[in-house]
C-alpha cells in the first residue's frame, strides 16, 4: 500500500494531481484522458471581476474523466473519504448507470478514491463498486470499509507520476482475462 508524503492532497489538489498525471501519460503516448467539465448556467456575475458568484448545473454530470488507454476506452471519477469507510451516497445513481453502460461497451470504468486520513489512493474496479452498490440497494450497508477492499489495488508510490493509475488499469485488465469477462 502506497502513501504520499505531500500535505494538502484534497479536493482540487487531487484533481490537479490527476490532471498532471494525465499530461505525462499523454506526453509518453500511453493514454489520452481528459477532465470532463460540468456544464453550468451562471445566475449572478460580479461585473467588476467577471467572476460567477451564483450558478446552477445544467445537467447531471457523468464522470470526472474519460479517454483511451492504448485504444481501450476508460472513464473514472475521483472521490475522497476522510475515514476508512466510504459512503455510497458520494456516488450518484446516474454515474453508476453511466459507468455500467460504459462497461457494456467494452470500456473500463473505475473510481479513484483518496483516503485523506491515511494519505492513500485506491483504484476501485467497477465490478467491486457494482457489488457494493447492489448490496446497498438490497438493504445492506450503504457504505464499504477499507478492509473490504483488495489490497492489490492501492496505488503505489511512483517516482515521476503523482497518481499512477495505469498500473491498476493493467491489473484490472489481467483480472478481467482471468475472470473471463
Amino acid at each position: 500500500m502506497g502513501t504520499w508524503t505531500t500535505r494538502g492532497l484534497r479536493g482540487s489538489t487531487l484533481e490537479e494531481m490527476i490532471n498532471r498525471t494525465n499530461e505525462k501519460y499523454r506526453e509518453k503516448k500511453l493514454a489520452l484522458v481528459q477532465k470532463i467539465p460540468t456544464p453550468i448556467t451562471p445566475i449572478n456575475i460580479n461585473k467588476e471581476t467577471s467572476q460567477i458568484t451564483l450558478a446552477y448545473f445544467e445537467q447531471k454530470s457523468t464522470v470526472d474523466y474519460i479517454g483511451t488507454v492504448q485504444g481501450i476506452p476508460v472513464c473514472f471519477d475521483a472521490k475522497e473519504s476522510a475515514t476508512d469507510t466510504f459512503a455510497l451516497q458520494n456516488i450518484h445513481e446516474h454515474q453508476v448507470t453511466f459507468m455500467r453502460d460504459f462497461e457494456a461497451q467494452d470500456g473500463i470504468s473505475f473510481l479513484l478514491i483518496y483516503y485523506t486520513a491515511r494519505d492513500m489512493l485506491y483504484y476501485l474496479r467497477f465490478c467491486d463498486l457494482w457489488r457494493f452498490w447492489m448490496r446497498a440497494k438490497e438493504g445492506g450497508r450503504k457504505s464499504f470499509r477499507m478492509d473490504e477492499l483488495d489490497p492489490d489495488y492501492f496505488l503505489p508510490k511512483h517516482r515521476s507520476l503523482m497518481v499512477p493509475y495505469l498500473d491498476m488499469v493493467r491489473l484490472d485488465l489481467l483480472a478481467r482475462e482471468d475472470e473471463g469477462s
